[in-house]
């Protein structure tokens, strides 16, 4: 008998929850459950608070916001393409901001710290700006704006790569913004994406009868009363959003946005009003996966999660593939 989605949804949000507890404790400094369990009940005696509050607690909170924000993002994003290869990385959206990110740690290395998410966030407005631009005369179809947003992403990726030949000695700081990591993120970080989190992600469950809708096929949605392109453009601003902060804190993450939907479709089915919680909490377990991973394999060396991410979805990009190819 097949379980009530409400139920999976309960049962994936417990699992996320204990990852973030176990997660907390996962670094240079171990500290283990029972530590962090007198910590939360204001009975902790082993002097970890510090390093708990100021380091581990930031970090998982950044995580869990940049892998729901991601994998909202890119459920939607494959929703209204109504192609299941679509996320953040496909459309261009993260490409743009890593090319202003880099312009700015290269061209521009003393600006404050604010001026680094700012460029990014900047970086990919202006490619969703474009994307409307060249996308609207089309009506924003769903393969114009794929084809178009692919486009984007090529241009900004060499201009990425030409400002790391150019000036090869001011790279590295670049090449780990590019890579996505979370090391080093507090509570100020956490001040920066949580509005958007906290509004984007309201909004995009509110809107999911629109995606419902879109799914069905554009002459099916306008016979019942939808405007297509109107709706369209309504999504497809709010997955911008989600994923503009969320890379904009981090750097450029790498297929959180596509596998989370494709997992939380398995769990839960095509329904949106489901699919969007799942997408954000399976988002949220893989980046805690990616993030563990790095923190914990070779302390106090870390590896950005970037990379693990990279490792757990480049293979299911091919699975995926390969699955599209044989059903064709």
């Amino acid at each position: 008998m097949k379980k009530h989605p409400i139920w999976i949804i309960i049962a994936v949000a417990f699992l996320v929850l204990l990852g973030a507890f176990l997660s907390i404790g996962v670094g240079a400094v171990y500290i283990s459950p029972g530590v962090l369990w007198n910590y939360f009940l204001g009975m902790d005696t082993s002097n970890s608070g510090f390093i708990i509050e100021n380091f581990r607690l930031p970090r998982i909170i950044m995580a869990l916001l940049v892998g729901a924000g991601l994998g909202i993002s890119g459920a939607i994003l494959q929703g209204i393409i109504r192609n299941p290869l679509a996320s953040p990385d496909v459309i261009g959206i993260t490409k743009g901001a890593g090319l202003a990110a880099v312009t700015v740690i290269i061209l521009f290395p003393g600006v404050p710290v604010i001026g680094l998410p700012l460029a990014a966030f900047i970086g990919a407005g202006v490619v969703t700006v474009s994307l409307y631009f060249f996308a609207y005369r089309q009506g924003v179809k769903p393969s114009t704006l794929a084809l178009v947003g692919i486009a984007l992403g090529s241009i900004c990726q060499a201009g990425i790569q030409y400002l790391t030949v150019k000036f090869p000695l001011e790279t590295n700081a670049a090449l780990v913004w590019l890579t996505g990591s979370l090391w080093g993120k507090d509570w100020a970080d956490v001040s920066l994406l949580l509005p958007w989190i906290l509004v984007l992600v309201p909004l995009s469950l509110f809107l999911t009868p629109k995606l419902d809708l879109l799914s069905l096929g554009d002459d099916v949605a306008e016979g019942l009363g939808e405007p297509v392109r109107r709706a369209r453009i309504l999504l497809l601003t709010v997955a911008v959003l989600l994923a503009a902060a969320s890379v904009a804190v981090v750097g450029t993450l790498g297929f959180v946005g596509l596998v989370a939907p494709h997992i939380a479709r398995q769990l839960v089915g095509n329904r949106h009003k489901f699919l969007l919680p799942v997408s954000a909490l399976t988002g949220m377990a893989l980046l805690l996966l990616a993030d563990g991973l790095g923190r914990g394999l070779f302390p106090p060396t870390e590896v950005p999660a970037g990379i693990f991410t990279a490792i757990i979805g480049a293979p299911y990009f091919l699975y995926l593939l390969r699955k599209l190819q044989t059903a064709a």
